[in-house]
């Protein structure tokens, strides 16, 4: 369980830097301007925030590995987190016409989100 605990810290900390690349992926200093600047703050405000939640999990998975594995409050952790990447796939379904399975990034992306699913429900299951 502890090796899944590290490649789950190393899965949050994937995201974490893909969210840091969001401004330039996305085109954001362009495309943002198209909406309202209300709008446009709480989308950067929101990715900001992603990314401290990402790398503070990895944190978390890398050096408290035990606690998580051992205290409620850990497993309490590893539900939430299994909770956050289910209801993550639910969404990139939900959200399909605007992120088509066929685009090669969101599979990848889709598959990725299945398997922090997995990651942090299997210690919570065993």
């Amino acid at each position: 369980m502890k090796i899944l605990l590290i490649i789950g810290g190393i899965h949050s900390l994937f995201f974490a830097l893909f969210h840091c690349i969001f401004w330039k992926r996305l085109e954001w200093k362009k495309e943002l301007k198209k909406i309202r600047p209300h709008n446009e703050a709480v989308m950067q405000i929101l990715n900001l925030r992603i990314i401290y939640i990402f790398f503070f999990h990895s944190f978390l998975c890398f050096f408290f590995i035990n606690e998580l594995l051992t205290t409620t409050i850990g497993i309490f952790l590893l539900g939430g987190s299994a909770l956050f990447w289910l209801g993550r796939t639910i969404e990139q379904f939900v959200y399909q016409k605007q992120l088509p399975f066929k685009d090669p990034v969101n599979m990848v992306l889709t598959i990725m989100f299945i398997i922090g699913t997995v990651i942090y429900s299997v210690p919570i299951l065993i």
